[in-house]
């Protein structure tokens, strides 16, 4: 078998996608718990892409996003990275502080923890079902805010990485209330070279 992302059968894809959606379901309901207000997370979609082609999700590369990364620690080498453009961030800012949709202008300090409280919870509740589907044991580590243009915030994922796969696995998420005020991001885990293999082997469709 390729070390390769794109030898992925649908079969596999659609598992993935399960998983994805179980992790989005236990991090809305913890969410949901940690701001007493029901918050809805979707996983519409879930796709092999090209690391060049990441730029483009959001725009272009001068595009300003936020973007939440994390170090994947265990049986893989990987970075987790949930990525949001401005008005998302903001808007996503506004719905976790119960606030209208459109009032937070700038990224606070509050707003900032809020953010990266998601990411924590987002992550780590989708590790834990990725965990249990592939048997291998994946943690996310403490999330680091980087508010940046698009270019900026993707050249800094390969940083301590020897050779960073040329292909990533794409969540799309969409977190809503009632919904209402539907706010799509990304997120992305992008394995180094060496951890593909590994992944690879354990994506088991029965």
């Amino acid at each position: 078998m390729a070390n390769d992302l794109t030898t992925l059968t649908p079969t596999q894809i659609d598992a993935l996608c399960e998983v994805g959606n179980i992790g989005a379901g236990h991090a809305a309901t913890a969410l949901s718990q940690l701001i007493k207000k029901k918050i809805m997370i979707s996983v519409p979609d879930v796709k092999v892409i090209q690391v060049a082609d990441l730029e483009n999700l959001l725009g272009d590369r001068n595009t300003l996003v936020a973007g939440i990364i994390m170090n994947v620690l265990g049986d893989i080498t990987a970075k987790i990275l949930l990525l949001l453009n401005r008005e998302s961030a903001l808007s996503l800012v506004d719905m976790l502080l119960q606030k209208k949709i459109g009032t937070t202008k700038v990224l606070s300090e509050v707003g900032n923890s809020a953010i990266k409280e998601t990411g924590n919870i987002l992550a780590g509740a989708y590790m834990n079902a990725l965990n249990e589907f592939l048997g291998l044991m994946l943690l996310p580590s403490v999330p680091n805010l980087v508010f940046d243009i698009a270019g900026a915030v993707l050249s800094s994922i390969t940083d301590g990485f020897d050779a960073v796969s040329p292909q990533i696995l794409s969540v799309e998420t969409q977190f809503s209330e009632a919904n209402e005020n539907i706010i799509k991001g990304y997120l992305l885990l992008i394995p180094d070279t060496d951890s593909v293999k590994v992944l690879l082997q354990s994506i088991k469709v029965a």
